[in-house]
């Protein structure tokens, strides 16, 4: 009979035994930092024994770090959204088990300085967030998120998104709200921010934009 730890599994079995993405046991693997075999198919197989070797000395598992939910709404008029969003969020991460931490922004999704969300980036640069916990992607920006993403991939952080469809009708308000700051934004560029002329283009897009509601 085979040792046990003679035998293989698949890179991302190993992936999931270690808590890292399949591209950090790629890199490994290419390194020399893990041996492997190829199956007939040209897969990588990877051994148990040395993935038990490695899990020992791991610190940057998922569980060994701080599980992070983000949560934010773009209007002082919203906190009862973002406290109904910490509340969703605190109490997914608890059923899991998790060890979590809980930052949160009141600001535009527009905004790339909210405090919160670069608190958040500093942390996840660290390497000292295993998960990133979001109701919806869009609670970290409106525009970008998927840059957040794949530096979340880059440093080893999980991405949950629980996507709470009971969030749909705040996000389509808050939308009219990021639309109508984006508007102002250029055309206050354009002509100027005390022009009659942003003011006219601030009023009709304004308009236009709740009445696509």
């Amino acid at each position: 009979m085979d040792n046990q730890e003679d035998m293989t599994i698949s890179i991302g079995d190993a992936a999931s035994e270690l808590g890292v993405s399949v591209k950090t046991v790629r890199r490994w693997a290419d390194a020399g930092k893990i041996r492997y075999e190829r199956s007939p198919s040209g897969h990588r197989r990877f051994f148990i024994s040395d993935i038990k070797r490695l899990s020992l000395h791991n610190p940057n598992g998922l569980d060994s770090r701080v599980t992070i939910n983000y949560a934010r709404v773009s209007s002082h008029d919203q906190k009862n959204d973002l406290q109904r969003q910490i509340q969703v969020l605190e109490a997914f991460s608890a059923s899991k088990g998790w060890k979590f931490e809980t930052v949160s922004d009141l600001g535009s999704g527009l905004n790339y300085n909210n405090k919160g969300l670069k608190k958040l980036l500093k942390r996840i640069m660290q390497g000292d967030v295993g998960r990133l916990v979001l109701t919806h992607k869009d609670r970290l920006l409106r525009f970008g998120s998927e840059l957040v993403f794949a530096m979340c991939e880059e440093f080893e952080t999980e991405v949950v998104i629980i996507n709470k469809s009971h969030e749909e009708i705040s996000f389509e308000q808050e939308l009219v709200t990021d639309m109508i700051e984006l508007i102002t934004v250029f055309s206050a560029r354009l002509y100027g921010s005390r022009s009659c002329k942003n003011k006219n283009l601030i009023d009709n897009m304004s308009k236009a934009v709740q009445n696509s509601q």
